[in-house]
């Protein structure tokens, strides 16, 4: 999750403009994303007039430069240090295949002279005009000019380097499907064949075949064995019967097969009651552990909720969570109990968690529930979202928020975090109106945006605006 980003540099260029500032423009992007932790590649500065593209010719030169180098960039930032020829532009940049960030510089007062004017504020309308007659994405962000070496550029960069993480993350990748939906929770429903328009592959797998696997696993298989070490130096499993803290890794060990055979990006799997009747342990410390690992993992079959965790855990570069919107906080109208039994991820939580026997379960089957990570979620600020699939099309929304440090009770059983969102009465309204389900997932930060620029511009998912 945490590999260095490579932005491929594009300079614009016209005949009658100081074609000498791209020279200074191109060692300002190249300080620019080097400081703040990128790398980049970048067409000889001698292929072309001063570095720049401005004719067709140029830009099939370097559509063709660019070509040869797919694969190792994960956007491109096109700097305007003059008003840029959009024929060139285009023809640059039309089959890029990644999110372009559009970048223009701005003048100063003292240096509007024609040897210093560079005119790209409206430089920057002519080529994003064109780009949106060929219907070529690309993302503008505030302001509309900004010199790269400012903190208004480093906070743009951030915020690219984000929208690139989730477009190329989720343009296309492998969701395992564990399980059948249980037949009471009609709410997790989705629809396959609409997933697969967006490139979203899903690979399904019957639970008895996870159960057959895990009966074959021997007890001192060395995989096993470095399963329960990784489980109970992971979380605290002092209380966990030995019989059942088998059983959890033997089925983690089934999950990483699937993991590895069938390259799973993510997955969601029947969490109940089988797996708590037949193989006697609930399997949320496992779905904690695969999500601290970068394998966004919902449980109960909630495919929809494995999608926004993912692109949240794209984004953040840290694990996401799916939570029930599951209880009022007294009387706070913008707050409210965010819970699931125990499949958070380690690091979202305000300290090492307590592997317990699921309390539902234990209250008519005792014995059958253990396995349930319990703990508190910890403060942070956050974003929600979540995602249906309605008449071929895939619907989504976000919103921001923040965890606080609001006391839930010891007598609480589970995962839980107060949320604080702004507005939430009307919120719900929205949420309960629109189908979604009881569900939602959180990420670290504040990414509503992020989110919303690699959805619609770039991955063309339908919006649904909640604030």
């Amino acid at each position: 999750m945490n590999r260095k980003m490579t932005f491929a540099l594009c300079f614009c260029n016209r005949g009658f403009m100081p074609g000498e500032l791209i020279y200074g423009a191109r060692e300002d992007m190249i300080r620019a994303v080097t400081e703040a932790g990128y790398d980049y590649i970048a067409m000889d500065v001698e292929a072309t007039r001063y570095g720049g593209v401005e004719t067709r010719a140029e830009g099939r030169l370097y559509a063709r430069w660019l070509k040869e180098h797919e694969g190792e960039y994960d956007g491109v930032i096109f700097s305007m240090p003059i008003f840029a020829d959009e024929n060139g532009a285009i023809t640059a940049l039309q089959d890029a295949g990644v999110p372009i960030l559009m970048q223009a510089y701005p003048d100063e007062i003292g240096k509007m002279d024609f040897a210093h004017r560079r005119d790209a504020f409206c430089g920057k309308f002519s080529v994003t005009d064109v780009f949106t007659q060929y219907e070529v994405p690309f993302t503008v962000l505030k302001p509309h000019v900004v010199h790269p070496l400012s903190d208004d550029f480093q906070s743009n960069l951030k915020d690219f380097a984000a929208i690139c993480r989730v477009v190329n993350g989720m343009k296309r990748f492998t969701v395992g499907c564990i399980g059948a939906r249980t037949t009471a929770f009609k709410t997790t429903r989705f629809d396959e064949i609409t997933l697969q328009k967006y490139g979203i592959t899903v690979e399904s797998f019957d639970l008895s075949e996870l159960v057959y696997k895990v009966g074959l696993l021997d007890d001192e298989d060395e995989n096993v064995q470095r399963k329960i070490e990784r489980l109970q130096a992971y979380t605290d499993c002092s209380l966990v019967p030995e019989s059942n803290m088998l059983t959890l890794a033997k089925i983690s060990v089934v999950i990483d097969e699937y993991i590895e055979e069938y390259q799973l990006d993510a997955l969601t799997l029947r969490c109940w009651n089988e797996m708590e009747t037949i193989l006697r342990v609930c399997p949320c410390v496992l779905l904690s552990e695969l999500n601290d690992r970068g394998i966004a993992a919902s449980c109960e079959i909630d495919m929809c909720s494995a999608l926004t965790m993912r692109a949240m855990s794209l984004a953040s570069q840290e694990p996401a969570a799916v939570l029930d919107w599951n209880n009022n906080y007294g009387e706070q109208e913008d707050k409210v109990i965010l819970f699931h039994c125990g499949p958070v991820a380690q690091s979202l939580m305000t300290a090492k968690g307590t592997v317990t026997e699921h309390k539902m379960f234990a209250k008519g089957d005792p014995g059958s529930g253990w396995g349930s990570n319990e703990g508190r979620i910890k403060a942070f600020p956050a974003t929600i979202s979540n995602c249906q699939t309605k008449d071929g099309k895939l619907l989504v929304y976000a919103s921001e928020a923040r965890f606080t440090d609001d006391v839930i009770e010891d007598s609480y059983f589970g995962c839980a975090g107060v949320a604080e969102i702004p507005d939430l009465e009307n919120k719900l309204l929205r949420l309960a109106r629109g189908g979604f389900k009881h569900h939602t997932s959180v990420g670290v930060g504040h990414m509503k945006e992020i989110l919303k620029e690699a959805f619609t511009t770039y991955l063309h998912y339908e919006w649904v605006d909640i604030d």
